[in-house]
């Protein structure tokens, strides 16, 4: 056992949290630490506040300082005990700030500030009924497998690549949405709550992820591997203290919804709707017999959606989950397993006629883009359904196979990224997609314009 974990488990962060173990408290107490264990991170912009994750190795007070470029004055985050019930995580609120703007921050661990500068928050500006919506990037992908050798199965090691992440830090995104698989429970990680925050501790620590943590804003899904076991679903026994470790770990908008638990979730950013669904918490056992009551997403979950959809006034509506929604022949986990519940998004979709809709999934270890076109309306096609699939970032890649809506020359079978530039004004306001390598390299693109998304067709 490394030294990093005994530490972790003496000092109990996680089965005092999660097992009802108590510990002396002159363990909690041993080593204060001059460092952070991760982080610190950026989450979701807002345009007068801001927030900053950070993951501390044991009991400490920490603050986050900042100020405006440009601006001398300097104000304090209220300060936070990390503790073992929270994993030693702690997700500060920075208040009080302006539209566009960018703030350098500073962490205070025990009232001492750590030599390495805090991510640069920023702010949107405001632009509604002021002026054209600006151009921005969006950086995505999934499946992040970390090697472990002590819990990999033995073999070659599944994991590499680790790279993408100085490439995706050099893209300079405004915010980066990780589409599940962020890490991977293994087997020994699943016997007990403990065991699944003792693999958040060591991948969110991985060195090379530090840089690209403090550079973007991160928000996030999650698909099996970062619920529970392989192909996980709704009758996982520990699926509550998955989603506890999920709150900790990832400073989102929100959670579920009061009532309907789950990590789903929406962010806007500039005319752009990102809606998050969660694929595991209601989801039937992809074995099960077709019918009306096998679900992915569940009732209450597409209930939400389509009303968010119908109050959405963005231009790009882009609905995120960790499997492929449109692909009719994916033999693993996709919504094609779920036709009835599928089907009756599609036709609702249809009847609605809202633009802008597309899709966003990661899981197959193969990225593509597909291009599904829908049944005449009235007399006239709508306008295509496109579905964005972004995998993987470190995990073993994978052969794609047979898919009837895969654009030609899309299909990329090596570890990978996509970054989505939002572009140009008007009726030129388009979405650039493209595929990168693990060293930043372009793979292929593809420009989706106001056109294909249904804007001057419907």
């Amino acid at each position: 056992m490394s030294i990093t974990r005994r530490r972790f488990l003496q000092q109990s962060a996680l089965l005092g949290g999660l097992a009802g173990v108590s510990w002396p408290e002159v363990l909690l107490a041993q080593g204060k630490t001059k460092s952070l264990h991760a982080g610190p991170m950026m989450g979701y912009p807002a345009s007068r506040s801001g927030t900053v994750w950070l993951q501390t190795q044991g009991p400490a007070q920490v603050q986050i300082a900042y100020y405006a470029e440009g601006d001398s004055a300097q104000q304090l985050t209220t300060p936070v005990q990390t503790q073992a019930e929270g994993f030693f995580t702690a997700t500060l609120g920075l208040n009080n700030l302006e539209p566009g703007t960018r703030y350098q921050t500073q962490v205070l661990l025990d009232g001492t500030a750590l030599p390495e500068p805090g991510p640069v928050v920023w702010t949107p500006e405001l632009w509604r009924w002021r002026k054209p919506a600006p151009d921005f990037k969006v950086l995505t992908g999934s499946c992040a497998y970390i090697n472990d050798a002590l819990y990999d199965r033995p073999g070659k090691a599944y994991g590499g690549g680790y790279e993408i992440y100085q490439a995706m830090t050099t893209e300079q995104a405004a915010l980066m949405v990780w589409l599940g698989d962020n890490l991977y429970f293994r087997e020994g990680d699943l016997d007990s709550p403990a065991g699944m925050a003792l693999r958040y501790w060591s991948d969110r620590a991985f060195a090379p992820l530090q840089g690209f943590l403090n550079s973007t804003a991160q928000i996030a899904i999650w698909d099996d591997h970062d619920y529970g076991a392989n192909d996980s679903d709704s009758s996982f026994v520990f699926k509550a203290a998955a989603r506890q470790l999920f709150q900790h770990f990832w400073p989102n908008p929100s959670f579920g919804l009061p009532g309907t638990p789950g990590v789903f979730t929406q962010y806007s950013l500039y005319d752009a709707d990102f809606f998050l669904l969660d694929d595991r918490w209601y989801r039937s056992a992809d074995a099960s017999p077709e019918s009306a009551q096998k679900v992915m997403f569940g009732p209450a979950q597409m209930a939400w959606l389509k009303n968010a959809l119908l109050d959405s006034h963005a231009r790009f509506k882009i609905i995120a989950a960790g499997g492929q929604m449109l692909n009719d022949d994916d033999a693993y986990e996709g919504w094609n397993l779920y036709s009835e519940e599928r089907q009756e998004f599609l036709d609702w979709l249809q009847n609605t006629r809202i633009p802008g809709v597309l899709f966003l999934s990661g899981d197959r270890h193969i990225s593509e883009l597909m291009r599904r076109e829908r049944p005449r309306y009235s007399g006239k096609h709508d306008y295509p359904l496109w579905e964005i699939t972004s995998s993987p970032l470190n995990s073993g890649p994978a052969k794609g196979d047979h898919n009837p809506w895969r654009v030609p020359g899309t299909l990329v079978e090596q570890r990978n990224y996509c970054s989505l530039d939002f572009q140009g004004h008007g009726r030129d306001r388009d979405l650039l997609v493209t595929c990168k390598n693990t060293r930043g390299q372009v793979l292929w693109t593809q420009r989706i314009t106001g056109q294909d998304l249904g804007y001057g067709t419907v």
